[in-house]
């Protein structure tokens, strides 16, 4: 049985978003991520290599959860879920897109900037979104803000989340998991600096959850 959007928000902390340029590097950083406690990856849809990177994973990471983000129409909605998406995520949501996501039954966690961009989406019955760009539309403040009336979603702040301010994000009552990418930059992993990012992911949890 297939997790819900609610489940998947609360396997690990943290959520690494992944932009993967090579697709042979997919697995390893997979594992690496997987060794350090986080379970539940962001593939963002923005190379060529995106699609592979997540049939592999989904075949040879079978500790994973792996979804596709920067889901931004129907193409790439599908696109991602014909390679094995668990789960997906867009930057941020127009009617029709969370629409053509819900009628999949693939678990859908859309982006949203606003109030009125979250009330839209609880109105369709969604209760589980991306808070994004965080940092950029307001951080904490703007969390505590829509949480007050509208208790009932739970967030994934992306975008300017980091060592410093994670802890502080994960503490929000109105937050399920964090989404990062520091822990799988890109440099560590043209690199195949593996043991790295998981030493990296491994802190990124101790300070989450601090």
């Amino acid at each position: 049985m297939s997790k819900t959007a609610k489940e998947i928000m609360a396997i690990s902390p943290l959520m690494p978003v992944m932009v993967i340029n090579n697709a042979d590097h997919a697995v390893p950083l997979a594992k690496a991520l997987v060794a350090g406690g986080l379970k539940v990856l962001e593939i963002t849809l923005r190379t060529d290599a995106a699609l592979e990177s997540i049939r592999r994973i989904k075949a040879e990471v079978p500790d994973a959860t792996v979804g596709a983000g920067t889901i931004i129409n129907e193409q790439t909605l599908h696109a991602a879920i014909d390679a094995g998406a668990e789960f997906i995520i867009s930057p941020g949501t127009t009617s029709a897109l969370a629409d053509a996501a819900l009628k999949t039954g693939v678990p859908f966690i859309p982006g949203v900037a606003t109030p009125g961009e979250a009330l839209a989406l609880f109105e369709k019955g969604i209760t589980e979104m991306k808070f994004f760009p965080a940092e950029a539309a307001g951080g904490i403040p703007m969390l505590k803000s829509i949480g007050a009336p509208i208790p009932q979603i739970t967030f994934c702040p992306t975008g300017g989340v980091n060592q410093k301010n994670v802890a502080d994000y994960y503490s929000q009552p109105n937050v399920g998991v964090v989404g990062g990418s520091w822990m799988c930059a890109a440099n560590l992993v043209d690199a195949e600096n593996w043991d790295e990012i998981t030493r990296l992911s491994i802190e990124a949890i101790e300070l989450a959850t601090a």
